[in-house]
């Protein structure tokens, strides 16, 4: 097939491509240990979601923040795979690359972090009081 001639498409090789999107979560939840302490705060948004009743604007937000930092977190992992192949042993600019995908993790996270405090705190607050 030449460069520029275009596949056609293919339920079959679409659904391959989901098979290794897949694994891929698969690996991420195996092998990363931070993946699985994304998961459990997940698990915990959405139960807080339930219990609290919280609006269909904020389940879209809760559901972005957590979609985000599982891609965070599969991105970084990705890159670091990939650093740790290309270069075994030190290398400082391969340390500066693997410092900015975790910087990229922490940022969504912490931005997660905060929409869940704007959604849930009010609510767990009109609870008690």
């Amino acid at each position: 097939m030449d460069k520029g001639e275009k596949k056609r498409f293919s339920v079959k090789a679409r659904a391959r491509s989901f098979s290794y999107a897949g694994k891929g979560i698969a690996t991420l939840l195996r092998e990363e240990h931070n993946a699985r302490i994304h998961l459990v705060a997940a698990v915990v948004a959405v139960a807080a979601g339930i219990l609290l009743e919280i609006s269909a604007a904020e389940w879209a937000v809760v559901a972005l923040c957590i979609g985000g930092v599982t891609a965070a977190e599969a991105i970084n992992s990705a890159i670091e795979a990939l650093c740790d192949r290309v270069s075994p042993g030190f290398d400082p600019m391969i340390g500066k690359s693997k410092d900015l995908a975790a910087a990229g993790v922490l940022l969504t996270a912490a931005g997660a972090a905060a929409a869940g405090l704007l959604i849930f705190i009010p609510k767990i607050v009109s609870l008690l009081g």
